[in-house]
């Protein structure tokens, strides 16, 4: 679950698939080699963004997304599906 408190070093490794949908919302700096310090929060203040919980809610529903879709190809291909 991301929230506005996570630092940017630990969303980066735990969610790296959200780095291009966080650019999009303006946190553009996330894997620019530039070091990053800090949380989500301060991040979108430091650059101006005032909608960091519609952002927080918008990557939640994303991760909410996948663990969908995952668990639905889990639900659809098993083992024996490949099996002789």
């Amino acid at each position: 679950m991301i929230t506005k408190g996570m630092f940017i070093e630990d969303l980066v490794v735990d969610y790296p698939h959200l780095i291009g949908p966080l650019k999009d919302e303006g946190i553009v700096c996330l894997a620019c080699g530039e070091p990053m310090w800090g949380t989500l929060e301060e991040q979108a203040k430091e650059k101006g963004i005032k909608n960091i919980d519609k952002i927080v809610e918008k990557m939640n529903h994303l991760l909410a997304e996948e663990n969908i879709d995952l668990s639905f190809k889990n639900d659809v291909l098993s083992e024996d599906d490949f099996s002789d």
